[in-house]
């Protein structure tokens, strides 16, 4: 087979995404791959983007292709050993550890994004400098029919401070996210403007409002002298307030290195009272009054303050998914054509309530990896296969958010309990009748051996037992009345 054409990729978006998938095909034997990435470098830090990642069992299907899951060990916290110290208003403490249900559930581990896309650049540089380019502070600006083989996609990036530089590659991956060029750029060449437009669902966390507030390494939980955070632990900080408008908790992920400033989380609905401060004056008399446990003074600087105050933070996503996942122009297979190939929030983005953001995405990546395997490098034959074998557990993966957890944000603590009340009635049921009754998704989607629709099938199966238990139970009580 002529593998020529595999020489000329560029992939638009240097997250966990798109290095991740031009290690999987340096790897494969592609040449001549380019990322394109508008962040200045691999481990820019952006205070409102610094999330905590759980990479689990699957998303290590990936790590474990590029042999570099052990490296991912030793920088992070593994879910075995998660504990949780949830600090009252009055100051009292309770540490539990978190319960692992699941036997099947691989060993995951928690870090900071931007020490996991280091650890993916990282590899780039020491491995495959021969294969791969990186070209930070580039954004994509145009992508195009090529003016002289309209079967060929031209992409345009400019740089800061210098002009535009064009590429015509063989293949395309846009790893850019929700609001991505190459999807958009899809739907005007295609004229199918469904098949790439965004289906959007409802949930109950869309649209909650987000801030990330950056803490000192080790910072002190008391006046106490030595009373010290600990980086591998989580915290849940609870506020003095009891309005659902003013009531808060600072939620703390764990952090491998004790030397790395620490992320505290706040989550709320956009009418909460927290937003409507305007300036760092009310935003630190907030803080004050919110969290009289803490010496607020000490751990959150007066640059910190303002910097929080003037940060539009972000918002919650919907749950959303397009359904076309590729397009091929001409024939890339003999350099003459471009195929296209959406990864990750490109083509499903969603709250981030069950944790399998980046997950899904690496999951993406290694299952074209085995699609690629199987048709040898063919994109002609493998985009298709790739469509037809991932759409379904896309569509799951949509309905698994919108059913998974999205109360756990304490948005509303009536269904919050209801929430819970179903989850553990599953998990009884389960451990009476295991042959009738599956855990709740939430937990089985921590097992990696099992897709997003075999969850869903599952998760499915057990509402519509619960409704013939529910009905039998009904139909034995009026019985008894009867009888009666």
């Amino acid at each position: 087979m002529n593998n020529s054409h595999k020489q000329n990729v560029i992939i638009i978006g240097g997250g966990p995404g798109g290095l991740g998938a031009a290690l999987m095909l340096a790897k494969r034997g592609w040449k001549n791959i380019t990322v394109i990435e508008k962040r200045p470098s691999a481990d820019y830090y952006e205070p409102d983007k610094s999330f905590s990642y759980q990479i689990d069992g699957r998303g290590q299907k990936l790590t474990d292709f590029l042999g570099i899951t052990d490296k991912l060990a030793d920088l992070s916290v593994p879910n075995t050993e998660f504990y949780l110290t949830v600090i009252q208003k009055d100051g009292i403490r309770k540490t539990t550890k978190l319960p692992i249900a699941d036997s099947k559930r691989k060993t995951a581990y928690w870090l900071p994004r931007a020490a996991f896309v280091e650890l993916l650049y990282q590899e780039i540089q020491q491995n495959w400098q021969d294969k791969i380019q990186v070209l930070f502070k580039t954004e994509c600006v145009e992508i195009k029919p090529h003016s002289q083989n309209s079967e060929q996609l031209e992409v345009i990036t400019k740089s800061q401070n210098q002009e535009p530089v064009s590429f015509v590659p063989n293949l395309i991956l846009g790893c850019d996210g929700l609001n991505s060029i190459v999807r958009k750029t899809l739907s005007e060449i295609s004229g199918e403007s469904n098949l790439f437009e965004m289906q959007k669902f409802p949930s109950p966390s869309a649209g909650l409002k987000y801030k990330v507030l950056t803490l000192p390494p080790q910072f002190p939980l008391s006046e106490t002298e030595g009373d010290l955070s600990q980086s591998t632990m989580a915290y849940a900080i609870r506020s003095s307030f009891k309005e659902p408008k003013k009531a808060i908790s600072l939620g703390l992920l764990p952090f491998k290195n004790p030397q790395q400033p620490r992320t505290a989380n706040i989550i709320t609905y956009p009418n909460h009272q927290i937003w409507q401060l305007s300036t760092p004056v009310e935003v630190e008399e907030f803080f004050k009054q919110a969290f009289p446990q803490l010496p607020v003074e000490k751990i959150i600087s007066s640059e910190e303050i303002a910097r929080f105050t003037f940060s539009e933070g972000g918002k919650f996503p919907v749950p959303q998914y397009c359904s076309g996942l590729y397009q091929i122009f001409g024939k890339p297979e003999d350099n003459q054509g471009t195929a296209v190939i959406l990864l990750g929030d490109a083509v499903h983005c969603f709250p981030p309530d069950i944790g399998q953001g980046v997950n899904s995405a690496l999951e993406d990546i290694y299952i074209f990896q085995e699609i690629l395997q199987e048709t040898q490098d063919n994109l002609t034959a493998a985009l298709p296969r790739y469509q037809n074998l991932r759409e379904l557990d896309i569509k799951a993966l949509i309905r698994l958010v919108q059913i998974g957890y999205p109360w756990q944000y304490n948005q509303d603590q009536v269904q919050k309990r209801l929430w819970s009340i179903n989850f553990f009635l599953r998990l009884l049921l389960n451990r009476l009748f295991p042959f009738l009754f599956s855990p709740h998704c939430f937990l089985l989607i921590q097992n990696h051996e099992l897709s997003y629709w075999e969850i869903l099938h599952k998760s499915n199966r057990n509402t519509r037992n619960l409704s013939i238990l529910a009905g039998v139970i009904i139909l034995g009580i009026l019985m008894m009345i009867n009888y009666s």
